[in-house]
């Protein structure tokens, strides 16, 4: 519903000018944050409208992620923003319509299930503009797209699963050189992940088996619990989850059996500080705070935009202190080949 002025701004406003006809208005301070915005956006304050995946803000990953870029960029660049869970994969359409509906400057559509839906209704409301994250929708003027090289993360908490399960550096290893990927949907975002964490394993140790399970969901946590717990069971003590709200199952699962996970999207450690040694990261709200601010600056640009390690849009968190300061350095090392060209990283899966 589009807010109306509140009486009070009006009654400034009205008081204002009186002043400024007496002589006795204090001059306005030039350069001010506040006065900055409102030039570039013609002095019309910006609306932005956020629907989640089904994983819901509590996922602890990339819905979290992109709201926490609308959090900032409402402090930072005084945008109005609203946020709207999807429960469903059919509420997709209506929460998108409904800003649309109300005018908003733009509309962002966390995940790749979302594409559809977003080709739909950019289509039908084309002067609203909308970001898509974690897919790409080219050929129409008012949708951006943000794009992330996901198996750069993968593969860098790959090589540092596989450097301690070779070196065996962490207490608690169960010695059967055994370690486990679990995603939620089989998706590209998600494959992607896996791809990079795969290959990054093998490239350092290459005995370490990687077994390789899918929940089926990103919202289900008690799935993703029983799911680790199996392969716990198997042997794996290093689990590495794709999988959205349902990983935070995975990772209790780890934390209670005393072996290890790897968060994902965001720094999960605090989770799990003993159990979480690293998370691959996805900066969505890096992105999501980009775009926000294009739309502020009238500098939206529709299209791809991708983030890697080059521009810092995915890396990995500062692992525990319990993990030996000499595979931090070949991780950075490895780091900086991927990022010069001499390691090119997988993006599809290999069972």
């Amino acid at each position: 519903m589009v807010r109306r002025r509140p009486a009070l701004v009006s009654l400034l406003l009205a008081l204002s000018l009186v002043l400024a006809a007496c002589g006795g208005a204090p001059a306005a301070k030039t350069g001010s944050p506040q006065q900055g915005q409102q030039a570039a956006s013609g002095g019309k304050t910006i609306r932005v409208g956020l629907v989640t995946d089904v994983g819901g803000l509590n996922d602890h990953s990339f819905n979290y992620l992109a709201d926490q870029g609308l959090q900032r960029a409402k402090t930072e660049l005084g945008i109005q923003g609203q946020v709207v869970e999807s429960h469903n994969q059919t509420d997709y359409i209506p929460n998108l319509t409904n800003f649309a509906q109300q005018g908003y400057d733009l509309v962002i559509a966390v995940g790749f299930l979302m594409t559809d839906a977003v080709k739909t209704v950019a289509k039908q409301y084309p002067d609203t503009k909308f970001l898509l994250i974690d897919d790409q929708i080219e050929g129409m003027p008012n949708v951006a797209s943000a794009m992330f090289r996901s198996e750069q993360a993968g593969y860098l908490v790959g090589a540092l699963t596989g450097l301690i399960e070779k070196q065996h550096a962490l207490p608690n290893l169960k010695g059967r050189d055994q370690v486990a990927v679990i995603g939620g949907m089989k998706i590209p975002p998600v494959d992607a992940y896996i791809a990079g964490f795969q290959a990054g394993v093998k490239a350092v140790s290459p005995q370490t088996k990687v077994n390789l399970v899918y929940e089926g969901k990103f919202d289900d946590p008690t799935g993703g619990r029983e799911v680790a717990l199996s392969q716990i069971a198997q042997g794996s003590d290093i689990l590495f989850h794709v999988a959205g709200g349902t990983g935070t199952g995975v990772i209790k699962a780890a934390e209670s059996q005393g072996v290890y996970a790897i968060g994902v999207d965001a720094d999960q450690n605090y989770l799990a500080p003993q159990t979480v040694i690293t998370s691959a990261l996805k900066r969505v709200d890096v992105a999501t705070f980009d775009v926000i601010k294009s739309v502020r600056d009238g500098t939206f640009q529709p299209g791809v935009h991708w983030f890697d390690l080059t521009n810092d849009g995915v890396g990995y968190a500062k692992p525990v202190a319990a993990v030996p300061q000499s595979i931090v350095r070949q991780v950075e090392q490895i780091r900086q080949q991927i990022i010069d060209g001499q390691i090119k990283v997988p993006a599809t899966v290999s069972q």
